[in-house]
């Protein structure tokens, strides 16, 4: 039996995922004493702070309408794919990803995780951002996406350096 999401659920999915990185960073940083890898990963943890804010700030605009569960969308993506992100088939978003840390870790390790996490999370927004109707700022979804790329980016980055590779400015 088909479980439909809400917009509603779908923000609070992005808001827990958004809770997840933050703890993520932060727990990660506790294992470098080394300034630059725990001020990047400290970095990144305040920005994942401030999406969550900012999805918090869409629920809190969503009408009572909006707050329903919905119908399946026309071409039929968007919510199955959501629904299997809710349910743990596809990414287990309830998981706290910091849990997974030993404290051990490299912060090449590190890194390529939260890569991977990160590009998880792009994922889900772009199915939360076919949820949403068009009236509602749909443009900090879009901002939310272009910020998780460029923490893509800049963690290719960092771990290029890290392994001596040279990388375009």
């Amino acid at each position: 039996m088909p479980i439909f999401l809400s917009v509603d659920e779908a923000l609070q999915i992005a808001e827990q995922v958004e809770r997840n990185g933050s703890r993520f960073y932060r727990r990660a940083s506790q294992g470098f004493a080394e300034s630059n890898a725990r001020n990047l990963l400290l970095d990144l943890a305040i920005m994942e702070d401030k999406h969550e804010k900012a999805f918090a700030a869409l629920r809190a605009a969503l009408s009572l309408k909006e707050k329903e569960p919905m119908a399946p969308d026309p071409y039929d993506k968007a919510v199955p794919y959501l629904q299997g992100l809710a349910d743990g088939t596809l990414v287990d978003v309830t998981a706290d990803p910091s849990e997974r840390l030993t404290g051990k870790e490299t912060i090449e390790e590190i890194l390529e995780t939260a890569v991977g996490l990160e590009k998880d999370s792009i994922i889900l927004y772009l199915g939360i951002k076919r949820m949403i109707p068009e009236g509602l700022d749909r443009h900090r979804i879009n901002a939310i996406i272009e910020a998780e790329m460029g923490h893509i980016a800049l963690l290719t980055k960092e771990l290029a350096s890290l392994n001596g590779v040279k990388t375009p400015a």
